[in-house]
């Protein structure tokens, strides 16, 4: 599978926050506890080596994206990678995922040293499971 390629990105002003780092541009946190319980309970969920992701309609014109973590990847030094790998692999790919979904991803152990091409490659895959890329127009 071709990992997408993403729209341009937004990168912030200098004095701003962090010099040059790039941010999620048609995302939103999802941080209620109550969302991340109905979507496990509701959603649709597909399984990989490196990630578990949720996902269910929300009725808005956008995404929401929350991230897990557990106590069984480690420390929080390996949880923090494990988040930061997985931001990172959902911004590259953001632009193929259709809009109006809850998207909770679940770290699994792989998450933290696994290859991340290969990384990338098994989101894609669970996202196309779940009907969350957008179709290519040719």
């Amino acid at each position: 599978m071709m990992i997408c390629s993403p729209r341009s990105f937004y990168i912030r002003p200098a004095g701003r926050g962090l010099t040059g780092a790039t941010t999620v541009q048609f995302t939103v946190p999802l941080k209620l506890n109550h969302v991340f319980r109905r979507l496990y309970a509701k959603g649709e969920s597909a399984v990989g080596r490196f990630v578990v992701v949720y996902a269910r309609r929300n009725g808005t014109e956008q995404n929401r994206l929350g991230i897990t973590t557990g106590l069984k990847l480690g420390h929080a030094v390996d949880r923090n990678r494990a988040r930061r790998r997985i931001r990172e692999t959902y911004r590259l790919n953001e632009g193929c995922l259709k809009q109006g979904y809850d998207i909770v991803i679940v770290a699994r152990t792989a998450a933290i040293e696994g290859n991340f091409s290969e990384m990338q490659q098994s989101f894609l895959r669970q996202c196309a499971k779940l009907g969350l890329l957008r179709e290519n127009k040719r």
